[in-house]
């Protein structure tokens, strides 16, 4: 993603002409946790922290000649951005570079990791994106696992209500009413990121994960990929089986141009 304020991490190179963090998960739950501030009742000032996923899908979106947040007009600080590897071919480009084996760092597997570290902060969180069945569904699942986690609300908003400046700012507003302190968003790529960049801070929320999915794969309403074909690198195929029609274009013609600027515009 290009044109955004980063927050400092020990390795960062590009994919695909993308900037990328390289991190474990260990130091990714201490960055939120620290952002979260132990639960204080007095938010702290300075920029919100945003993370996000960087795929094949983020290349095309955010690489050097794939769209960009850069011509965004933001409402109130601009994000720091932690891109984390998710996605096979990333992680297997990122250790090419660097002769060091780097972790991949879904956001459906950070996600739960993430909330307990907000239950233990006794931080408010919210969810933006997703369908109103789906929130019905998750908040007993929520209830369930993370017995002392608030949860400051839902908000599914139509695409047009997105789209409109006016719309997205007055959601902005109502997340802020609603003091949350850790905002999921799982609007996809790259709406969601595009999102946070113009409307992180308008929002007041401290960390924002541009998360995708990981809400439904939480909640059960989307089923991920069995552990032997996400580590043999092929979710991606097992995911068009299940979705053709929604993903036939980013894996069968925005996925190989993807693949070779991967592997032909990346470095350290």
């Amino acid at each position: 993603m290009t044109a955004v304020n980063r927050t400092a991490t020990a390795s960062r190179i590009v994919l695909g002409g993308a900037l990328v963090d390289l991190m474990r998960r260990d130091d990714v739950v201490s960055a939120v946790n620290d952002r979260l501030g132990g639960g204080e009742r007095v938010r702290p000032p300075g920029v919100p922290l945003a993370i996000g996923s960087a795929n094949l899908d983020h290349v095309h979106h955010f690489g050097r000649r794939g769209r960009s947040a850069a011509d965004i007009d933001v409402a109130g600080p601009t994000p720091e951005w932690l891109i984390l590897l998710d996605g096979v071919p990333m992680v297997r480009r990122a250790a090419s570079l660097t002769g060091r084996s780097w972790p991949l760092l879904a956001g459906s597997d950070l996600l739960p990791l993430l909330l307990n570290t907000a239950q233990a902060a006794r931080a408010r969180v919210g969810f933006l994106g997703g369908s109103g069945q789906m929130h019905d569904i998750v908040r007993p699942v929520l209830a369930d696992r993370y017995p002392g986690l608030t949860v400051a609300g839902f908000w599914a908003p139509p695409r047009t209500d997105l789209a409109d400046r006016d719309g997205a700012a007055r959601l902005a507003a109502l997340i802020r009413e609603a003091r949350v302190d850790l905002l999921v968003v799982g609007l996809g790529k790259p709406r969601q990121e595009r999102w946070i960049q113009r409307h992180a801070g308008a929002s007041g929320a401290r960390v924002l994960l541009a998360f995708g999915a990981a809400t439904d794969f939480l909640a059960g309403t989307a089923t991920r990929a069995p552990g032997w074909v996400r580590r043999a690198g092929v979710e991606w195929l097992y995911r068009l089986s299940r979705e053709p029609r929604r993903l036939a274009r980013r894996y069968c013609v925005q996925g190989p141009p993807a693949l070779w600027r991967l592997w032909t515009d990346s470095r350290r």
